[in-house]
């Protein structure tokens, strides 16, 4: 019996749950799950029908049963937001099919196929909640047939057996139900040996529940403590006095050009987690910043944001870049500053306010992500100030 290749790929599954954060998470980790479906081969009934009249039959008629329930467990581990190396064990079910023959008699055969597979899979998210991912990789599958004939059909080998490594690969959508459990739809192919000496295609749809050990809440889930920073009075340092000379005329001397006004914004208080729109509470906090701007008279303006070391660097840099564009496009509009007079800048994790010290560790647990929460800030520079 050959498995040869589908006659039509079997369609993704769209589906929607429950809020909650899983393909966003940028930590490693294990993760397992469990999936099942339906499986579905063709049966090469040419090639049955050809063999049978090659034997000396006149005329053959054949019924397939080409369609069963699959199933696969499988775990693995996740280096980072993109890649992961999964391996598993699958059941594909049972095919065959009943061909009657003309002398009288039949033949009837079936297939049994189960097996390991080791998969590198990528992953490409597509929101906070959804990611995509496709796999290629190996699978070591075991073919067992069964082999019956009745009245004038003899079967000389009733039970072949075959184990044999090939390719195989997939495509799936992945949804985050919570941190920490994720729904996955999927389509796989395996390329199966029948034990008969030919080589097919077996499909399998599933759809399952994904684990993540040790999955981290993420920081926007975490209650805000923090109150919205003090905007301090913004003021030039009194003029130095300097005491005229006993036999000269006093010199004019200009007052020292005003200092800086440095004033940092906790990136929890202002943005949602992994977010680089400004949040309600920071609009607050921002509108008052303004207001106090607007009573006093400045040069430039500098926006400067910071991540934690948390992720790639990469990353952090489009984030921190993204969320210091957000706090200049906000003080510009609605709150009313000139455009001109500000700048936004990214700085990622290059200049962190904890020592390397003081918070140890690289896994995301809740105890590190809290320690590094100075690190995750809004600098905001105004200079040239009166």
């Amino acid at each position: 019996m050959n498995l040869a290749r589908a006659s039509q790929t079997l369609g993704l599954v769209a589906f929607a749950a429950f809020a909650g954060p899983l393909a966003a998470a940028e930590d490693a980790g294990w993760y397992g799950g469990v999936s099942a479906g339906q499986s579905r081969a063709k049966i090469d009934d040419a090639r049955i029908v050809g063999g049978l009249i090659g034997g000396g039959f006149t005329a053959a008629v054949i019924a397939d049963d080409d369609r069963d329930t699959g199933y696969k467990l499988f775990g693995g581990y996740r280096f980072n937001r993109n890649f992961a190396l999964e391996g598993g064990y699958f059941d594909l079910g049972k095919f065959g099919f009943t061909a009657s023959t003309v002398p009288l008699g039949t033949l009837a055969g079936n297939i049994k196929i189960k097996g390991a597979n080791l998969d590198l899979v990528g992953s490409l998210p597509l929101g906070e909640r959804f990611s995509a991912f496709a796999r290629v990789g190996v699978a070591r599958a075991e073919a067992r047939d069964t082999f019956l004939g009745t009245g004038f059909v003899r079967v000389l080998n009733p039970n072949p057996r075959k184990s044999d490594t090939n390719a195989k690969f997939g495509l799936g959508l992945q949804y985050a139900l919570t941190e920490s459990l994720g729904l996955r739809a999927e389509v796989e192919r395996f390329r199966i040996n029948d034990a008969v000496g030919n080589k097919g295609d077996v499909d399998l749809a599933t759809i399952g529940l994904i684990y993540r050990f040790g999955a981290r809440r993420p920081a926007a889930m975490m209650p805000m403590t923090a109150s919205a920073p003090v905007v301090p009075e913004l003021r030039s340092p009194a003029p130095e006095r300097i005491a005229a000379a006993p036999i000269a005329q006093p010199a004019v001397i200009s007052p020292p050009p005003p200092r800086p006004v440095k004033v940092t914004f906790s990136a929890d208080a202002l943005f949602d987690f992994d977010k680089a729109s400004v949040n309600p509470a920071g609009k607050q906090s921002l509108d008052k910043f303004a207001n106090d701007l607007r009573a006093a008279s400045y040069d430039v303006i500098t926006v400067t944001g910071h991540t934690d070391r948390l992720g790639s660097e990469k990353y952090n840099m489009a984030l921190s870049s993204a969320r210091a564009n957000a706090v200049k496009d906000y003080l510009v509009a609605p709150a009313g500053i000139a455009s001109g007079k500000i700048a936004a800048i990214g700085a990622g994790e290059s200049s962190p306010l904890t020592k390397p010290g003081d918070c140890k560790g690289s896994k995301a647990t809740k105890a590190l992500i809290a320690c590094l929460q100075p690190d995750r800030r809004v600098d905001v520079e105004v200079t040239g100030t009166k």
